[in-house]
């Protein structure tokens, strides 16, 4: 038992079995950059409170740094002998300096080392992903300046409803990826809390200075309370829930993609290499890429929903359990990060089909609102304007043509209102310019939002 953290109490070594399943350096390996740099930071911040002498804080911080190189180049390969990375470091310190490498562990527990461990794990990781959501910005915003004059129809329901500008239909994205950012940020201010110190759950007998390990290490704040800093993960619940809103946007997203890409509709063309073939049919070209996304957001949505079940019967303080947010967290910030690079890609490349969308625009009655809205600035109510207009579509629907392929006599038969201007109603490009107010889809009302999404991203 001399290998273990706990030995000392124990009489028989322990089973096989459990050591296998109770073992989680498979996964928290990954952790190693935050260990070193947490054990780094605690061990000068022994030596500041006499709890360790220079030299032996010298000789600490010199393994750690040698130890962090060799687990790079792959030196510890058998990491079955090892509980966990706190567990792999630890021994690899004593090994390197002896007994003092067993002074490290003063004042601290793998409670609150796991706790700050994570902390500073979720907050590169947000940092990260911010970074790409950025990404993805931009191309949104490259693509929308590009199109800025080329109209589609917008939908409700699926169904044709009102012409609008690709530009603006691209910016809708641009805008939840913003909230995207902004709710990363800010829960970044609820993960930079220092949880060390806290010890297993008590905190310690020692007089620790914990606002210089935090200063160390750029935290904010220390925890205020050391049963809730040990006990706690809904700082990764938040990175997850965020994740999973981001996911949902990018889900979106590539579900118009695969429509738009569809015989069908026609509106948009992958590359040949972001797109992949059929094994049996020659000619298909299938958008794998929004189709992963898709469906990798199913498995970060059940990330979060595996932490929340795992964290919602815990008593104080910590429990084993909590050694399960790990790899959703892993997971969440691999497949959220490398779904953002490759949207970015993506959207970069598409190419947009002018002709289909624009003929679609001009398919479907799309102005049928600014008819009714036609017929309220000659003095009607909304509801009866709406009515009319319901009947004049009938009527259209039944001949088979457009509102604009109406005669003006053929209008009038349903109001009194309807005059020789009409017709300048009647058209998607005039719709949209009438949609001028901010946040519409009129063209300078989306030439303001490209200039602000810009100046926001700093291009």
């Amino acid at each position: 038992m001399a290998n273990k953290l706990w030995g000392g109490r124990f009489k028989e070594e322990p089973d096989q079995a459990l050591e296998a399943f109770n073992s989680s350096i498979g996964f928290d390996i990954r952790l190693y950059k935050e260990e070193i740099a947490g054990s780094m930071a605690h061990c000068k911040m022994l030596e500041k409170v006499g709890l360790l002498s220079q030299e032996e804080a010298s000789q600490v911080i010199q393994a750690l740094g040698q130890i962090e190189r060799d687990i790079e180049r792959g030196r510890y390969q058998d990491l079955d002998q090892y509980e966990d990375i706190h567990h792999l470091i630890e021994r690899a310190l004593v090994e390197k300096v002896g007994e003092v490498g067993e002074k490290l562990h003063t004042a601290r527990s793998r409670n609150d080392q796991v706790a700050l461990d994570v902390r500073l794990y979720v907050r590169e990781e947000a940092k990260e992903v911010i970074t790409h959501i950025k990404g993805l910005q931009e191309a949104l915003v490259r693509q929308a300046e590009a199109n800025i004059d080329l109209i589609l129809p917008g939908y409700t329901h699926l169904q044709r409803a009102q012409p609008v500008l690709l530009a603006h239909h691209l910016l809708a994205y641009y805008e939840m990826f913003r909230r995207d950012v902004a709710r990363f940020l800010e829960s970044l201010k609820r993960v930079n809390v220092l949880p060390l110190g806290s010890c297993a759950l008590a905190g310690t007998t020692f007089e620790l200075d914990r606002h210089m390990v935090a200063q160390e290490l750029g935290f904010d704040e220390v925890s205020r309370n050391s049963m809730d800093a040990v006990s706690d993960r809904d700082f990764v619940l938040e990175f997850l829930f965020c994740s999973a809103t981001t996911m949902m946007h990018l889900s979106r997203l590539s579900e118009e993609l695969v429509l738009w890409a569809s015989q069908e509709f026609g509106f948009v063309t992958i590359p040949d290499a972001l797109a992949t073939g059929s094994s049996i049919m020659p000619q298909k070209k299938n958008p794998d890429i929004p189709e992963l996304v898709r469906g990798k957001t199913g498995r970060v949505y059940g990330n979060l929903v595996a932490l929340f079940t795992t964290m919602k019967g815990l008593p104080l303080t910590y429990n084993k359990d909590m050694q399960e947010d790990k790899e959703a967290l892993f997971d969440t910030a691999d497949t959220v990060k490398a779904c953002l690079q490759v949207m970015a890609r993506l959207v970069a490349a598409l190419e947009f089909n002018r002709e289909r969308m624009e003929r679609a625009a001009t398919q479907g009655f799309l102005v049928a609102t600014d008819l009714a809205e036609y017929l309220v600035r000659k003095g009607v109510p909304f509801r009866k304007a709406h009515e009319t207009v319901g009947r004049i579509v009938l009527r259209a629907i039944e001949k088979g043509v457009e509102l604009d392929q109406l005669t003006l006599k053929e209008m009038q038969g349903f109001s009194r209102h309807i005059e020789e201007d009409v017709f300048d109603w009647l058209t998607p490009l005039k719709s949209i310019e009438r949609r001028s107010l901010e946040g519409g889809t009129g063209r300078e009302s989306v030439k303001m939002q490209l200039q602000t999404a810009k100046k926001e991203l700093g291009l």
